[in-house]
């Protein structure tokens, strides 16, 4: 009997020790920059808008349909979301948040075309460009008038993320079925090159003076980079474990990957290509920390116009942690729905 009382009063320390630990090291944001920052929570089927100034949540909205990713335009504030839908039921619109008032202003049909995913505002003044996972085209949407002013197939497969050149009216899309990124001339309208990287392309950006792509292959664990003139593949680049997106930093001097599949992100030179930083996310170290922190997956990148600082979707944590530019370490986390995803940033 004293045994078990002793085997109690272990386990009633043990559980209380954790039950303070876990409070302790609950997502928390000690920073102040300006702007406010929208998540896309794909199992939620909301958008959280979090005030990076006061540090506090102003809203979830909820979204009808599953979201994915997002990206934001100006005069006015607008912040578009594609809407993706379920393993059963597939989207094929956008939405838009007007963000004066954090509602929904409007929905846009994208036609017949299925699972829009990536999306990029452009030059023009209101419009966006989506792709769609099924139906592979890219969609030029004014988000204005609410109309799709033009389909381009992308003559590929599972088209999933684009960029759009800095200077030129070209935009890249990774393909990841077929392994591909295609370049669409939007004045032309046209495919001009289909670009063959291996299996699996999915995260692409454009370094700042447009010399150069930099693919992800999520399955060989690689990134491409590619010359925008010649289309030729002049390195590549070892990443960790399933790099699912890229992103160079406002100056151009860095470009981060998130590994999801190992829970870090990878910090590289843009010039000398050489890796300079891996960033290990709380969750794997062992069975505590996985029970606190949850195993990481980290997907989604943005960067804030200042420079400063990069936001991190921490897929499985529901939280997206914030990194500090200057020094390459994490510096705070936001709690925010289920399964973030896609990221944008409105002054």
């Amino acid at each position: 009997m004293k045994n078990i009382k002793v085997l109690f009063s272990i386990f009633g320390f043990i559980f209380l020790s954790f039950i303070l630990y876990y409070f302790i090291k609950q997502p928390s944001y000690t920073i102040k920059t300006e702007g406010t920052l929208y998540v896309v929570n794909k199992v939620s089927k909301s958008v959280v808008i979090f005030d990076l100034l006061k540090g506090e949540q102003i809203k979830e909205l909820p979204m009808e349909i599953e979201p994915h990713e997002a990206t934001a335009i100006t005069n006015p504030n607008r912040v578009i979301v594609t809407n993706y839908g379920t393993p059963d039921v597939g989207g094929k619109s956008v939405s838009v948040i007007d963000v004066k008032t954090n509602t929904l202003e409007k929905t846009i049909s994208i036609g017949e075309s299925l699972r829009p995913h990536g999306i990029i505002s452009l030059p023009e003044p209101n419009k966006v460009a989506v792709v769609t996972d099924i139906g592979n085209h890219l969609s030029i949407v004014n988000v204005k008038t609410g109309v799709l002013e033009k389909q381009i197939s992308t003559k590929q497969n599972l088209s999933h993320l684009l960029v759009h050149h800095p200077f030129k009216p070209l935009i890249y899309v990774a393909n990841i079925k077929s392994g591909s990124v295609s370049v669409i001339d939007v004045k032309l309208d046209s495919v001009i090159k289909i670009i063959s990287i291996g299996k699996h392309s999915e995260g692409i950006d454009i370094t700042k003076d447009g010399a150069e792509l930099w693919v992800t292959n999520i399955e060989e664990n690689v990134i491409s980079v590619i010359n925008s003139t010649t289309y030729e593949i002049t390195d590549r680049i070892k990443t960790g474990k399933e790099p699912l997106r890229l992103k160079f930093s406002i100056d151009g001097k860095y470009c981060l990957v998130s590994n999801s599949k190992e829970g870090t992100v990878s910090v590289y030179d843009s010039n000398t290509k050489k890796q300079i930083a891996t960033i290990t996310i709380p969750g794997k170290k062992n069975i505590l920390e996985k029970l606190l922190y949850h195993t990481p997956r980290p997907v989604g990148i943005l960067m804030h116009p200042n420079g400063k600082y990069a936001f991190i979707s921490n897929f499985t944590a529901s939280r997206i942690e914030v990194i500090d530019l200057r020094t390459f370490a994490i510096v705070s986390s936001i709690k925010v729905g289920d399964m973030p995803d896609g990221l944008a940033f409105v002054n």
